[in-house]
């Protein structure tokens, strides 16, 4: 069987597994009683473990040459402390399943998009109709664990948890392991890539746009919920959002251009502005969710433009750890802010004014790549 076969079938099950993981972990946690501001510093500090677990294990991934072995590792210790997770009901059992699941699930993603990247180059086929099975996997679960919470309770995502770890670790057991590069990484290579100017700057705007972004996965279902709506309305929220990133990836081959990375990335930033500005003064949880449909236009865009803009940046021996460093911005260190701060600002000042922050926020990433795309024409 193909490997671009088993990728996309691996694709769908992991995004699956982020879907049961990223937007309705809150949701379970303020079942158990937990308030906002804690929800925010349990996120926060899985944070911190991503911080720490991502790079961990991009490294290992570069200094051993295989991605497989370490997937196979990560997706076992995922599936074991997914299922306990969504199984116990102690707030200490709670916060400890939790943060390891932070810390074997968040890795795959770099890992994932790492040999994502490198099939579609070896193969020669565009990244996006790889990754388009990703959306799919996310937007199908997002909606199947809304209905399962809302109709058999929210353990019954441990087992929907177990089923899919399961299965990826039998593709991924059967998939032949890829090699980035053969070059050797040395700590003079490291030091090369820290001096890289461009890269530092690009991972500056990587990092401020991606604070509102985190922002709004963690606290999105709360503030369905808070407006009157259902567990299986936060399915279809977050289905749409996913949806709507297919079409995206499937056309990558179309609309992504070489040298036209930057202003792809602003203006992605540009629609999370838009999203989040419209969503501080929507009142119904339906509105609210057919809002969603604007993800389209920016994840999607945002994380495949600034991968292939870090791939052209990178040295190739050291392609694993860029991405973990792209994914540790925009999904780890971007998560503590977002999730501590966003705790408390939902916390204090209610849904509303918290979307109204977060799209300033996302305004400023826009000025932030407008500034970077001068310097780029100017140089």
């Amino acid at each position: 069987m193909k490997v671009q076969v088993l990728l996309k079938g691996y694709n769908f099950l992991f995004f699956g597994l982020l879907a049961l993981f990223i937007p309705f972990l809150p949701v379970y946690l303020e079942d158990k009683g937990l308030s906002a501001s804690e929800i925010g510093l349990v996120i926060g500090t899985g944070g911190f473990v991503t911080l720490i677990a991502q790079p961990l294990w991009g490294f290992i991934s570069d200094k051993t040459k295989t991605i497989r072995k370490v997937m196979l590792i990560l997706v076992s210790l995922t599936t074991i402390f997914g299922y306990f997770l969504f199984n116990v009901d102690s707030f200490v059992l709670l916060v400890m399943f939790a943060l390891l699941v932070y810390f074997a699930l968040m890795p795959l993603d770099p890992l994932t998009e790492s040999l994502n990247f490198t099939v579609s180059e070896m193969a020669r086929v565009s990244y996006g109709s790889i990754r388009t099975y990703g959306a799919l996997g996310y937007a199908i679960l997002s909606l199947i664990v809304g209905f399962s919470m809302d109709y058999f309770g929210m353990n019954s995502a441990s087992i929907l948890f177990a089923i899919l770890g399961l299965i990826s670790f039998a593709i991924v057991w059967f998939m032949p392991d890829v090699q980035a590069s053969t070059k050797p990484v040395t700590m003079e290579g490291l030091k090369q890539v820290l001096k890289n100017k461009e890269m530092l700057l690009f991972l500056v705007m990587v990092f401020i746009s991606s604070i509102p972004a985190r922002m709004n996965d963690t606290f999105l279902g709360l503030h369905l919920r808070e407006l009157g709506g259902d567990t299986s309305l936060i399915g279809i929220a977050f289905f749409i959002a996913a949806t709507s990133e297919i079409v995206i990836f499937a056309l990558s081959f179309w609309w992504l251009r070489k040298g036209k990375e930057l202003e792809i990335i602003t203006m992605a930033t540009f629609f999370y502005f838009l999203r989040f500005i419209l969503a501080a003064f929507i009142l119904s949880p339906l509105a609210l969710t057919l809002l969603q449909v604007l993800q389209m236009f920016t994840f999607p865009i945002f994380y495949t433009a600034a991968i292939q803009y870090l791939y052209q940046i990178m040295p190739k021996e050291w392609r694993a750890t860029g991405q973990t460093v792209l994914a540790l911005l925009f999904f780890g260190l971007s998560s503590i802010i977002a999730s501590y701060a966003g705790g408390y600002i939902y916390k204090e000042f209610g849904g509303h004014t918290f979307y109204f922050i977060i799209s300033i926020m996302s305004f400023i990433g826009v000025l932030f790549g407008v500034l970077l795309t001068i310097r780029k024409h100017r140089n």
